[in-house]
């Protein structure tokens, strides 16, 4: 009995599956130039390879909970990689995608509840929360691995703009997530090494964290900052400025494409 429950637990949900067959026959119109609106392609393509993305994000967190001591991940549905049963699904999902749509930025989502109390020893902690942004790491290396190994001979050009776009939101999702703010990823990996009196004082902050990051990047000389290095980051991976800004114009279909970025091959 147990063991069939925990099958049940780790089973991919219905819901994670559909959004991963919409991705992929987006994606296929974007590569064969079926849809009517490649901009509207893109979008479904970048936009659900996105959700996919904050689903695996997650999913590492849990599964490596799970390994660490916190056998409760399961019961809770975290392994099922569906979005819905995440603790905050507006969070997770909905303000990250908003994001995206509205300034082009992976927005770091914090989802499952992870009993800490079950687990012991503070690296078990610190590898638990780097998981999450390893995971959009990888994400990015394989978006970025037909430009990095120079195997963009035949690839079309719309899907060339959309990896690199949905490279840049994989990238800012890593960096944004590893820094070590209360309530990120980044200080959660440090948090099980400092002392006991620092988490205290730091604790009521947690809440406020992600939105003290984004007050930041209000600011013009910090946004510019933090956008030179991920366009940095994006250079030294063989992307372009061009490939990231034409795959963001062909996201904002509804905006109009600019017509330096609408011609197909």
């Amino acid at each position: 009995m147990t063991t069939t429950s925990h099958t049940h637990d780790q089973r991919i949900s219905p819901v994670f599956l559909g959004i991963t067959a919409v991705a992929a026959v987006s994606g296929w119109a974007v590569w064969t130039g079926f849809a009517s609106s490649p901009g509207l392609a893109v979008f479904l393509f970048v936009t659900l390879a996105w959700v996919i993305s904050l689903c695996l994000h997650e999913y590492a967190h849990a599964r490596t909970a799970l390994y660490g001591g916190d056998i409760t991940v399961g019961a809770k549905g975290y392994l099922s990689l569906n979005p819905l049963a995440y603790t905050h699904a507006l969070l997770s999902i909905v303000l990250p995608v908003i994001f995206v749509i509205m300034g082009g930025i992976g927005l770091p989502g914090g989802a499952v509840f992870i009993e800490r109390g079950r687990i012991r020893g503070r690296w078990r902690h610190s590898v638990i929360s780097a998981a999450g942004p390893l995971t959009n790491v990888l994400f990015a290396i394989v978006c970025t691995a037909p430009f990095w190994l120079d195997a963009l001979d035949g690839v079309p050009t719309d899907f060339r703009f959309a990896l690199a776009f949905l490279a840049l939101l994989q990238v800012t999702a890593a960096i944004l997530n590893f820094l070590p703010v209360p309530g990120l990823d980044g200080y959660g990996v440090i948090e099980p090494w400092l002392s006991y009196k620092i988490k205290r004082q730091v604790e009521p902050f947690a809440p406020f964290g992600l939105l003290f990051v984004f007050a930041l990047l209000w600011l013009p000389a910090v946004n510019n900052t933090f956008f030179d290095v991920i366009d940095a980051i994006l250079k030294s991976l063989g992307i372009s400025d061009l490939d990231t800004y034409c795959g963001q114009e062909l996201y904002r279909f509804w905006q109009g494409t600019n017509e330096f970025c609408s011609v197909s091959g």
